[in-house]
This record gives C-alpha cells, sequence and structure tokens, in this order.
C-alpha cells in the first residue's frame, strides 16, 4: 500500500515536470529564435538595443545580457524607455542617460527630455533591436517609443530589429475607433484602434508599410525605417498569455500579472478621472476594480447585472488602498471579470460602470467633479466624440457604434501583416 501510494507520487511528479516541459516550449519568443539563428543580421554590426525587464528568455536571461555575452554581437548602446532599462524608475518618474552598472555600457533615455533618439545618439549604429512585452493597447507608451525609434532610424539610416513578442490580448480582439486629426499623442501616437489585435512586430510592420509614422502629433511626412522582425515560433493568434508558457514579467509597474493587461483597457481610459473611482492603482488589483467610498457595491452590482452585459460578471469588493489618493481608505466597488472573453467588449466595461454610477449617484458626474484634465481623457479615447456624446446622457448605447466604427476596416487592414 505504501509503495503503490510512493510510485503514484512519483508518476504525478513525472507528469506535472512534463507538462512544465510542455508548457515551456510552447512558444520561443523573438530573442531565443535570434540567439538559434546565431544572431543572424547582428553579426559584425554595432548594435543599439532598447528593452526593459520583460525582455527575458523563458530562463529569465535578460536581452541585456544575451547580447552583451554574445562573442558574435557588439553591442555598444543602450535605450532606456518609461521606468528604464532595468525597471528602477517607477511610473511618471524621469528616465535620465547613464550607465548600465552591470554591463557598462552607456544608457540613453527615450522618456524625459527626449523622447525619439538624436542623431547622436544614433551615431555609429548599425541597427537598433527592440525587446519590450507589450500589452496590446494603444495607450501605453513603450509602442509610442518604438514609432519614435523607427522615425529616427529612418532619418539616419538605421536599421531596426523587432525581437516579436505574444500579444496578451491575444492576436484576435480590435476594440476601439482609429485615432483622429488633432488627437495624437504619445498615448495615441497612431491611427490604430484601441486594442488593435496585434504583435508588436506586426504592428511595426504596419506602421512601417502604411505610413502611420509621422510623428507624436501626427502631422509629419511618414517615414519608412529599414524594418526586420525576427518572429516567435509556436504563437497562434487565439492564445492569451498563460497558454505560452512563458513567464510573466512586468513590464511596468502597474502590469505585474497577464489579466492586468487585459483588465488595462477595460478600465484605464476611466482612470484619467484620476480622484473620481479607485481603479486598483494603490492596491494589488490594478485596472480590474472600481470603487469609492461612497459608493453602495450592492447597488453598484445590482445595476450592473441588470445590463446583461456579453460575458462580463461583476463581483462586490471592499479594500484598504496602501497608496495613491485614497491610502488607507475603506472603498468599495466591484471587481470584474471575463467569462467569455471573445464575446466581452472589454473597452466599454468602463463605461457601463460610468453609467451605473451616474444612476445611482448623479450627483457624482465625473465630468463636472474631476479634477483631471479633459484633455488627456479625448487622447487616450483618441478623439473627443466619446466624451462629448457620452457626457450628456451617460449612456454606452450613444457611443458604442462610433466607438466599433473602425474595426472591421482595421481587420481587413491589419490582417496583411500577419505573420502568425
Amino acid at each position: 500500500m505504501l509503495h503503490s501510494s510512493f510510485c503514484r507520487r512519483i508518476l504525478c511528479a513525472q507528469a506535472f515536470v512534463l507538462i512544465s516541459l510542455i508548457c515551456h516550449s510552447a512558444v520561443r519568443p523573438g530573442i531565443e529564435v535570434l540567439e538559434g539563428r546565431g544572431f543572424e543580421g547582428l553579426v559584425g554590426k554595432k548594435v543599439g538595443l532598447l528593452t526593459n525587464p520583460s525582455g527575458v528568455d523563458h530562463n529569465l536571461r535578460s536581452t541585456i545580457d544575451i547580447l552583451n555575452e554574445a562573442p558574435e554581437v557588439n553591442l555598444v548602446k543602450l535605450f532606456a524607455p518609461e521606468h528604464g532599462v532595468r525597471g528602477d524608475i517607477y511610473a511618471g518618474g524621469k528616465v535620465t542617460d547613464s550607465v548600465d552598472p552591470k554591463t557598462g555600457i552607456p544608457v540613453y533615455s527615450l522618456y524625459g527630455r527626449t523622447r525619439m533618439p538624436s542623431d547622436e545618439m544614433l551615431s555609429g549604429l548599425d541597427v537598433l533591436v527592440y525587446d519590450i512585452q507589450d500589452i496590446g493597447s494603444r495607450s501605453y507608451t513603450f509602442i509610442s517609443t518604438l514609432g519614435l525609434v523607427m522615425r529616427a532610424c529612418a532619418l539616419n539610416d538605421v536599421e531596426v530589429m523587432v525581437l516579436d513578442r505574444p500579444n496578451p490580448l491575444g492576436g484576435n480582439k480590435v476594440e476601439g475607433c482609429l485615432v483622429e486629426p488633432g488627437f495624437h499623442s504619445f498615448v495615441s501616437e497612431f491611427a490604430i484602434p484601441y486594442i488593435y489585435g496585434l504583435t508588436v512586430g506586426e504592428l511595426a510592420l504596419l506602421i512601417n508599410e502604411e505610413g502611420l509614422n509621422c510623428g507624436e502629433k501626427g502631422d509629419q511626412k511618414p517615414l519608412k525605417c529599414r524594418l526586420s522582425v525576427i518572429p516567435m515560433e509556436g504563437w497562434t493568434r487565439d492564445m492569451l498569455y498563460p497558454q505560452t508558457g512563458l513567464p510573466w514579467i512586468l513590464p511596468s509597474p502597474n502590469i505585474p500579472y497577464p489579466e492586468s493587461a487585459v483588465n488595462y483597457p477595460s478600465s484605464g481610459i476611466a482612470g484619467e478621472f484620476r480622484s473620481f473611482l479607485n481603479i486598483g492603482i494603490g492596491y494589488t488589483l490594478p485596472f480590474a476594480v472600481f470603487a469609492a467610498e461612497w459608493i453602495d457595491a450592492d447597488a453598484l452590482k445590482a445595476k450592473l447585472d441588470e445590463y446583461e452585459i456579453p460575458g462580463t460578471v461583476f463581483r462586490t469588493i471592499h479594500f484598504k488602498p496602501f497608496s495613491g489618493s485614497n491610502k488607507d481608505v475603506l472603498v468599495h466597488g466591484v471587481q470584474f471579470h471575463y467569462t467569455d472573453y471573445e464575446a466581452a467588449v472589454c473597452t466599454l466595461t468602463q463605461f457601463y460602470v460610468l453609467q451605473a454610477v451616474n444612476e445611482l449617484y448623479p450627483s457624482h458626474n465625473p465630468f463636472l467633479n474631476s479634477d483631471a484634465p479633459m484633455a488627456m481623457f479625448d487622447k487616450v479615447c483618441g478623439t473627443d466624440y466619446v466624451r462629448k456624446t457620452f457626457k450628456t446622457r451617460m449612456k454606452v448605447e450613444d457611443i458604442k457604434d462610433y466607438w466599433s466604427k473602425d474595426v472591421e476596416d482595421f481587420k481587413r487592414l491589419s490582417k496583411r501583416y500577419h505573420l502568425y
């Protein structure tokens, strides 16, 4: 009996190891494919690298260290996006030029006074490599940095190489209208939907070929760089991040889990009303909740349940944020969950919550009472139509058609650039 139980434990342990190995090998990111090819495309060239802590292989080796330690590669410059190449700059902090203490390689900031590499920064480079885990939402600054790097490299005849990584939202979900003229910014760099359903490599190809690389204000002549993409192996468009078998390294402080990337477009726009609703920033559930001191959690859940929102359910939640404007204050509200991810329109979740809150507490109107500048709300939406139309009645039905008007056309366009 004891022997049988012991054998079962051994077999279970072996099965777990086998499953782990299968999952681990499911997807190979671009850096592993590049290494497997003997760093083809970098040999004999002076190389720059734009990355952060999310640029790792499945053994958590940093792309910085992989390239620096490869005898075939001459890594001479590092470029720092928001939060820095080693992730040691917190949200909102300015990144400065420095020297990477581990490698001794100079680091040039692209999140401070300079957001597009200068001619001097690119001087002497043959190729600039990009390796950052994307989160699939337009208002995330890393893809804006990529676009400005592509523009600068086009001006300086420096090749760009993108090491591809999974889109944690999958490759099929597209939501939101295109950024409209006058609303391009560092949080809406390109005329793409809010959720764009492409890997960062595919997005780079689309930007380059469709002339979307028009600078931060969207008013400059598009420029085409010499671009190569090192694709992943094993990734398919229906995969969410947990299915890849890859470790999740938070690309920024408030995206600690793969599901945080899914939640980000679901609440981040409403998060521009900084003192209105707590969306979990400063708590253990960033972008996953909507709460305030004055909300009756049961009433809010009941109101949202009335809407029968496709693929979306809510539960009540009560918590005390440990930082931010609601620090140590007990707040009440809802946490949302997607029971049918394909059916859910993630970006509309926050607008349904705003509608429900307005029905329950009409005196708490974020468009009248928030201290957040409306210009930033418009920038992340990529238009002022959403704000101007929604605030009149606070009804999702007034904006949902406009919000989705560009989706099918973009799907047809972007399909040309699918690598998987």
